[in-house]
């Protein structure tokens, strides 16, 4: 089973829950749910506990470490990259609330079932610092730490940060698909899965559709400055996409990414510069993901997605995906605690957002290393004119300077 991706041990997971819970609703009993249950709600504890510390180690030393380098370019790509993901998270919205209510109408998530499939028992295991305190938190420090040269602290975070990463990759995502198959076993003994499967379909068909539209928007734009054919930059990018498809990390594409960039007459310095860091600080497919998703279990919820709830989420999303490693599954990971403190999901709501999220990673990757390249195209031609711009400069001050030397001269003789 180790050997299996995390998508393939999800998707085992939840279509043995699905049985598991059929069958025991067929024979009317609940014990196996019950256990399930139960185990569900400690490891559903465990990560509202873990979740803070998530948030500490991954953006102190992201902030941080961005903050130590230096350049106009970086401060160029941050700024371009959190504006491209709050553009799709922003776009996600509105499409979402536009077609997601007409197409569920029910609190599918709501419990209304008479059979009991509470937990044995309970073990609270209460946070040291609650969501926003973490955010605050990790801010104050990263922000702090950037401007302390050789700081022993931000060493200390960073051991800090490889610790979390191992309790994530040892504990977490290797329990994560008994999580959800526990969640989708209790769906189907109460039956309310077969709507709850409809109205997941409607969302990634709305989400599919709109990482498509924005890959052609980015590209579009990037092609229109360079005066390059947009579907011709696309289709140079299509190894890197094809390569995310199979690795589910911005990270482990970069080498592919790079060459594809230069492939459409990117400068080495700025593709150098770009691909790298867009890999950590640019998730808009994750972005796009975790929008429509968080919007859809929200109204299966009977909750309504106000833009007045939405908005402030998007934009400390946008923030928290700046700081996101690109490995497979960061993106969900980072922003859990995001669901939890500002759109109050709890032990039922986070397990099915791991799980939507788990079963397009590969095309959110694909949609951020792809996006990464027309990033590259954006920050390569700015840079491309301003060094026009100053050559032109110089050459004007040159002709200015030898027009006055020549002046100088004739008055002296």
């Amino acid at each position: 089973m180790n050997n299996f991706s995390l998508i393939k041990r999800i998707f085992f997971a939840l279509i043995l829950g699905i049985i598991l819970g059929l069958a025991c609703k067929q024979i009317e009993i609940t014990f196996p749910i019950r256990v399930l249950s139960t185990f569900s709600s400690l490891f559903g504890n465990f990560l509202s506990f873990v979740i803070p510390f998530i948030i500490i180690a991954f953006i102190v030393p992201g902030i941080a470490t961005l903050g130590k380098k230096s350049g106009k370019a970086l401060i160029g790509t941050t700024i371009l990259a959190y504006i491209s993901t709050i553009i799709a998270g922003t776009i996600a919205y509105f499409l979402g609330i536009t077609f997601l209510p007409k197409l569920i109408s029910e609190a599918t998530l709501a419990s209304n079932s008479s059979l009991n499939v509470d937990p044995y028992f309970i073990i609270d295991i209460p946070a040291i610092l609650d969501i926003m305190s973490a955010l605050v938190f990790a801010f104050i420090f990263g922000i702090g730490l950037s401007q302390v040269k050789n700081s022993s602290l931000l060493k200390g975070f960073e051991e800090f940060s490889l610790i979390v990463s191992m309790i994530i990759s040892k504990i977490i995502i290797p329990l994560v698909p008994i999580y959800i198959g526990a969640i989708f076993s209790k769906l189907s003994l109460t039956g309310e899965i077969f709507t709850t499967i409809k109205s997941f379909g409607y969302v990634y068909l709305i989400l599919f559709s709109l990482q498509t539209f924005y890959l052609i928007f980015q590209y579009s734009l990037a092609g229109f400055l360079n005066k390059k054919n947009t579907f011709k930059l696309l289709r140079n990018m299509l190894p890197a996409y094809l390569t995310a498809v199979g690795t589910q990390s911005s990270a482990a594409t970069i080498p592919v990414t790079l060459n594809c960039v230069k492939e459409n007459e990117v400068s080495e310095e700025v593709a150098d510069l770009v691909v790298p860091l867009c890999a950590t600080i640019h998730l808009a497919g994750d972005t796009i993901t975790i929008v429509l998703t968080s919007i859809g279990v929200m109204l299966m919820k009977g909750q309504s997605p106000t833009f007045s709830t939405m908005m402030p989420f998007i934009l400390m999303l946008g923030i928290t995906m700046v700081a996101t490693p690109g490995v497979p599954g960061g993106g969900v990971m980072a922003a859990l605690g995001l669901l939890e403190g500002m759109l109050g999901f709890g032990n039922l709501e986070k397990p099915i957002m791991i799980a939507l999220h788990s079963a397009q990673d590969s095309f959110g990757t694909a949609t951020n290393v792809t996006g990464d390249g027309a990033l590259s195209l954006i920050i390569d031609y700015f840079i491309k004119k301003k060094d026009k711009w100053y050559i032109k400069y110089k050459k004007l001050l040159g002709n200015i300077n030898s027009s006055s030397n020549f002046l100088y001269l004739t008055d002296s003789s």
